[in-house]
């Protein structure tokens, strides 16, 4: 059958992934895509491994009834507990691309040999970015650190601010990031916040985030299976398994502009 025409599904644990979907946006401009928001159990980096393999792969399922023809794993939690299951489950029906192999690549290319990570504490827990850029260049430093309070910091609104800056003068000048050439935001939440950590590094060490890199995998993925799409593409649909007012009104933080979500009660 030919997928060309086809959708790409995106998801993540709730919001967030929006900066990945922007990302794709940009660079695919003809590319339909279909977001799942799994916001009934945001945050996934709080989640049990197992609760995030069972809600991915019932995500995944609902993306694959919408006949998605690549589905981007738009999240650290699910990408580190949740990838290698999906592709057992489901990689004979579709392609897939997660958030830590581009960044990992991309670092690997950077020739950093001291690296920092911050991300939620599944991420960090799982050890995947320290194994994955130790496979690639053994003897690589890589100094990871838990950073809980920044998703819903950045949710509730709390940037460029007192509060931001608190936090981040906390997490950053913990002496496990010491000596680092280079930060990875292993979260889809904290491109937001780039330039601020920019700022707090004073443009010494370079800052990577996963939204660029994962839209460039896409395309190279499309390209490689001959299916990118070549009639006009229908609208975006953008889902979320919780509703709030407060959920769209955050939106354009995260899309860069207003969109609307339907309420999926996947759960139901």
């Amino acid at each position: 059958m030919d997928t060309r025409n086809s959708p790409i599904g995106i998801f993540d644990s709730g919001i967030g992934g929006l900066t990945v979907a922007n990302a794709v946006v940009r660079l695919l401009p003809q590319e339909q895509i279909i977001y799942f928001g799994d916001t009934a159990h945001m945050p996934y980096g709080d989640k049990s491994a197992d609760a995030i393999r069972y809600y991915s792969l019932r995500i995944a399922k609902f993306l694959l009834e919408q006949k998605c023809k690549l589905i981007v794993v738009a999240c650290n939690s699910a990408s580190s507990a949740a990838y290698e299951v999906l592709l057992d489950f489901f990689e004979h029906r579709t392609l897939f691309v997660n958030v830590v192999d581009p960044l990992v690549e991309e670092v690997v290319r950077s020739g950093h040999q001291h690296v920092g990570v911050i991300a939620t504490k599944t991420t960090v827990n799982s050890g995947i970015y320290a194994s994955r850029l130790r496979d690639k260049v053994p003897g690589m430093q890589v100094h990871s650190l838990a950073t809980p309070l920044l998703a819903p910091m950045i949710e509730e609104g709390f940037v460029h601010d007192a509060i931001s800056r608190s936090v981040l003068d906390t997490y950053l000048g913990d002496p496990r990031l010491e000596g680092i050439e280079a930060l990875l935001l292993a979260c889809t939440h904290y491109p937001l916040i780039r330039k601020e950590i920019e700022t707090w590094y004073d443009q010494k060490v370079r800052i990577l985030d996963s939204t660029d890199v994962v839209a460039h995998a896409v395309k190279k993925r499309l390209e490689e299976a001959d299916i990118l799409r070549t009639d006009p593409a229908p609208p975006h649909r953008f889902y979320v398994s919780d509703y709030t007012p407060s959920f769209e009104a955050t939106t354009r933080q995260f899309y860069g502009q207003e969109i609307h979500l339907e309420h999926l009660g996947l759960w139901n």
